[in-house]
């Protein structure tokens, strides 16, 4: 067996979502033969890479078939999580992904799906960070059990900097960690726009793969200046399957649809799928109705990145700071570690296929009765 061998191979192996073999990809590294051994490592496109079991069984039937049956074959795995931010960014230039969070409306479970959506990133080997940009309803220090917690400041390349908190493995930062949660957030746009600005800027997030940001509910201030602000790599949109939830997701679609803006859309979850009482773990029933999140997103056109069940142990889990990733509930985790994966997928193809991110272009703005005289 010669390197030469092994490499002619693996040259059969396609990477299933990058639709090209792992040799024209580059990800076969550091070949080791001795008699009739053979090892080698894989570069993965992310750490949550949810086919590494299939890639690496394909990996081993090409070596034994093509080159040597009788071959012990040791397939390793590092990864390298793909990214089109280009070089040299001014703007989180260690941050490698950017997701943005978003939904329609309020009430369809948002920041559970994207605190939990952190952590299954994270468990699957990546460095995660958190962002609460939900101004006027932070989550984040309650779910992850931080109340009353303060960030620290450290001062780099003699500019103050705020140091986030970092809890189950991930960095977090939240204006609910910054203000008394006994006092509302009562500023006008211009204002939560900047302390967003100042999330991105003026926090010392370091070298991430992915920056999950939770955003805020709807299609506003907040929205327009995250993505004027960083160059963001993808939208998570989080529905319910009844109707009226529904038709607001198609708002938030639209929203990052517009030609200003360019923002990919990394595909739709579906959050409260269906009620599963912990005592009958095999029962479903559809409280919100079925499937519309799937419905929505064959509409669309847009990756389905799954199903998440409504249990009591997620409201329990969030409401005393440990997220359901962090808990028992096997079923539970397993439906967000495959959202996670998903996702991941969605990512790594979008940074395949599409140009470079960018921030969005400056939306002029329009007046109201303007718009009624269209």
């Amino acid at each position: 067996m010669t390197t030469d061998d092994i490499l002619k191979a693996l040259s059969n192996v396609q990477e299933p979502d990058l639709g090209k073999d792992l040799v024209t990809l580059n990800m076969v590294k550091d070949i080791v033969i001795e008699g009739n051994y053979v090892s080698f490592t894989v570069v993965l496109t992310t750490p949550a890479c949810p086919l590494k079991d299939m890639i690496k069984n394909a990996c081993i039937n090409a070596v034994k078939l093509l080159v040597n049956k009788e071959a012990t074959v040791q397939v390793n795995f590092t990864s390298n999580t793909t990214t089109k931010r280009k070089e040299g960014e001014a703007v989180l230039p260690k941050v490698r992904n950017i997701i943005a969070v978003v939904s329609g409306k309020g009430g369809v479970g948002k920041s559970t799906v994207a605190a939990n959506l952190a952590l299954a990133l994270s468990h699957g080997g990546a460095k995660v960070g958190l962002m609460d940009a939900d101004i006027y309803g932070p989550s984040v220090p309650i779910m992850f059990g931080v109340r009353g917690e303060r960030p620290m400041m450290k001062e780099v390349d003699g500019k103050g900097m705020i140091v986030p908190l970092e809890r189950y493995g991930i960095k977090l930062l939240s204006i609910g960690l910054l203000v008394d949660e006994k006092n509302a957030v009562v500023w006008r746009g211009p204002m939560a726009s900047s302390a967003i600005r100042q999330f991105v800027t003026d926090v010392l997030w370091d070298e991430l793969d992915y920056l999950v940001i939770d955003m805020p509910p709807g299609t506003g201030d907040i929205h327009l200046t995250l993505v004027q602000t960083v160059p963001v790599t993808g939208v998570v949109v989080v529905t319910t399957p009844q109707d009226v939830a529904l038709a607001d997701a198609k708002k938030g679609i639209a929203m990052f649809g517009q030609a200003q803006l360019k923002v990919p859309i990394i595909g739709i979850i579906e959050n409260m799928s269906y009620f599963t009482p912990a005592e009958l773990p095999e029962n479903r029933y559809y409280i919100f109705g079925k499937e519309g999140g799937k419905r929505l997103a064959e509409e669309y056109d847009i990756p389905f990145l799954g199903q998440i069940p409504l249990v009591q142990s997620i409201r329990e889990g969030g409401d005393q700071g440990v997220p359901i990733m962090m808990g028992d509930d096997a079923i539970t985790k397993k439906a967000f570690e495959e959202f996670a994966a998903a996702a991941a997928r969605s990512i790594s193809m979008r940074n395949a296929n599409m140009s470079a991110t960018e921030v969005a272009e400056v939306v002029e703005e329009v007046g109201i009765a303007s718009k009624i005289g269209e």
